[in-house]
């Protein structure tokens, strides 16, 4: 299947920045819909780092997909998966994500995530690295390949632990 866009670098954040992918059951929800997305031919992803309260990803669109479509049901569907595991958890803190919108009832991602289409080697080579040491930084891990939510061990090692990855330099 043939690539219909040039790889893009996105970020998506939490609302208000509040730390909803802390738990380990959140970050495996996103890597099941990573999966997903491959799985039904609509991606190729290349890099990703799953943070506790915002994500990054290089992905590209397969032939016959948009990426503004497919970023668009990817967070909707992540936000029905919250709100379902807050409902049973955390109502408490489901109340904080509630925004009473004439479209929806609450809100889980802040509006307009950072899309960005990646043109040349060198910016997609620059933005790989941001995701890869987004964990260093945040003094999650000392090496970027010690994070588990993250591409980072696999351009170190070879080995892609979630099925989903493809290296950027096949």
């Amino acid at each position: 299947m043939i690539e219909s866009e040039l790889p893009q670098y996105i970020t998506a954040t939490i609302l208000d920045w509040k730390m909803l992918l802390k738990p380990k059951i959140c970050k495996d929800i996103i890597i099941e819909s990573l999966n997903f997305l491959v799985e039904k031919e609509r991606v190729i992803i290349y890099a990703f780092v799953i943070m506790d309260n915002h994500i990054h990803i290089i992905w590209q669109m397969k032939q016959g997909h948009n990426s503004e479509n497919v970023q668009r049901d990817f967070l909707k569907y992540l936000g029905q998966e919250f709100k379902k595991l807050l409902e049973i958890y955390d109502k408490v803190f489901l109340e904080q994500f509630k925004v009473g919108k004439k479209d929806r009832n609450y809100q889980f991602w802040q509006r307009n995530s950072l899309s960005v289409p990646l043109y040349t080697k060198e910016v997609f080579e620059q933005k790989l690295s941001y995701i890869h040491y987004n964990p260093v930084k945040a003094g999650l891990c000392n090496l970027p390949e010690d994070y588990y939510y993250s591409s980072a061990n696999f351009y170190h090692t070879g080995i892609d632990v979630f099925g989903f990855l493809s290296n950027s330099e096949d």
